[in-house]
Parts: C-alpha cells; structure tokens; sequence
C-alpha cells in the first residue's frame, strides 16, 4: 500500500499550493499523519504532523505558512503552502506518523522558482 501525494507544480516566490494525500480507511483512521519533504541533496524531513484528533505541528521553517488538515470520513490530508520560497522546493510525500516505509509513495514535486 502506497500513499499518492498530488497537487504540485511550479509556482513563483510567495505563490501558494495545495497538496492532498488520500489514503486506505486502515492506514488514515486513528493514525496521525504527516507531509515529510526531501530536497535534493537532504535527507527526508517532516514539516507539518496532524493528530487523528486535528492537533497540529509545524517545523520552524513553515510555521505561518503552512497549514495541515485532515478529513476523516474522505481519508484524506491535505497540506496548504503559502508565501513559499525557493527552499520550499522538495518532493512532497505524505505519511502516517511514525512512517511506515511501505507506504511510501512517488511524492509529488514541488518548485517554488521565477
């Protein structure tokens, strides 16, 4: 079982995205979920987390600009980027929390360039 993140593209400095990741009932229900990023060069890391109950964390570098939330009855999590800057380029991946390594997808590519 894999999660498909989706919703990227190429957007400008200060430009916004909307990422989303559906997943399997099993995978979604009681677990928190997280959007992990990779850079290139970097190793993989987690930005935003959201517990089953909708208690949110960011890391530093995207509080106030990023906003995580989760759907439970569709199984889906979706993560908004606003005012995003170039080290916002990464592929996107979501995953529960902790991860789980099969579950990981393709990501989906983020470019935030002019």
């Amino acid at each position: 079982v894999q999660l498909q993140a989706s919703g990227g593209g190429l957007v400008q400095p200060g430009g916004s995205l909307r990422l989303s990741c559906a997943a399997s009932g099993s995978i979604f229900s009681s677990n928190a979920m997280g959007w992990y990023r990779q850079a290139p060069g970097k190793q993989r890391e987690l930005v935003a987390s959201i517990s089953s109950g909708g208690n949110t964390h960011y890391v530093l570098s995207v509080k106030g600009r990023f906003t995580i939330s989760r759907d439970n009855a569709k199984n889906t999590v979706w993560l908004q980027m606003n005012a995003m800057k170039p080290e916002d380029t990464a592929v996107y991946y979501c995953n529960r929390i902790p991860y789980r390594t099969e579950y990981w997808g393709q990501g989906t590519q983020v470019t935030v360039s002019s």
